[in-house]
């Protein structure tokens, strides 16, 4: 596929791949076309064995507007005609299921604001570190709408039912520190500092036991469905698969001699 509002930047031999959602002069608003190339994007670099990490970011002065609500309005009107619902379904869905299985972690870099579905866009990714300038922004019920982009199951799970009605209900603006504090977002730096601190983040992800990030992906995703029991009993068989790694090996071996060790990711 040809990227036309996305733009790939690898890094360290292809091993990180920087997603910049790039329609700056709508505030990188999402549309079909944009969807479909970051849902693309994702799929191929989960696949690709030499990608490690995989990073979202937003060009320009925002991190995502949310819908690009022109493209919205052209829908059809007709309310027996579904074309909203096939839209998420189409979408925003697959969008979802794709960064939630990806076998790299997947990181939201917060560049500015993130709003409707562009802040259930970062929350949907493994971990989010943000400008501390930037703010989030749920505002779907002020144009009308439900928070979609898994909206009613994330973010109740990340900041409670309560904060979540809240949040959803008024539109509230979370600025960066205050999402830290409430767990929607895990860290935040200075503005001067966000590129320096999160490629720290990033480069050590890159360079980490990838196949142990992803079976603990796995199993925190799992943690949803399943009693104690079960995550126990999955807990031991995913454990065996993690020890099975040439990086399970070397993370032993480098620890015996005392040195840093150089994982494959394999």
């Amino acid at each position: 596929m040809n990227y036309t509002q996305i733009e790939i930047d690898a890094q360290f031999d292809g091993k990180l791949q920087l997603i910049y959602l790039n329609q700056p002069e709508s505030y990188n608003s999402l549309t079909k076309v944009m969807l479909a190339e970051l849902r693309n994007a994702v799929h191929k670099f989960s696949e690709n064995e030499n990608v490690r990490c995989v990073a979202i970011a937003g060009k320009g002065k925002a991190f995502c507007a949310g819908q690009n609500l022109k493209e919205a309005l052209s829908f059809g009107s007709d309310e027996d005609d579904r074309e909203i619902q096939r839209f998420v379904i189409e979408y925003y869905n697959p969008l979802v299921l794709e960064i939630v299985k990806c076998k790299k972690p997947v990181i939201a870099l917060v560049n500015g604001p993130a709003v409707g579905a562009g802040a259930m866009l970062a929350s949907i990714c493994d971990f989010t570190l943000a400008v501390e300038s930037s703010y989030f922004s749920f505002a779907f019920a002020n144009i009308g709408l439900i928070p979609d982009t898994a909206g009613t199951y994330f973010l109740p799970k990340l900041v409670g039912k309560q904060l979540a009605s809240y949040l959803s209900f008024t539109g509230k603006k979370v600025p960066a520190p205050e999402a830290k504090k409430i767990g929607l977002i895990a860290d935040f730096f200075p503005d001067s500092e966000f590129v320096e601190k999160s490629m720290e983040v990033l480069t050590q992800l890159a360079h980490s036991a990838t196949t142990a990030l992803y079976l603990t992906k796995k199993a925190f995703n799992k943690s949803y469905d399943f009693t104690l029991k079960e995550q126990l009993d999955y807990e031991s068989i995913i454990q065996q698969d993690a020890a099975e790694t040439e990086d399970f090996r070397e993370g032993v071996t480098a620890f015996i001699e005392k040195r840093l060790p150089n994982y494959k990711g394999k």
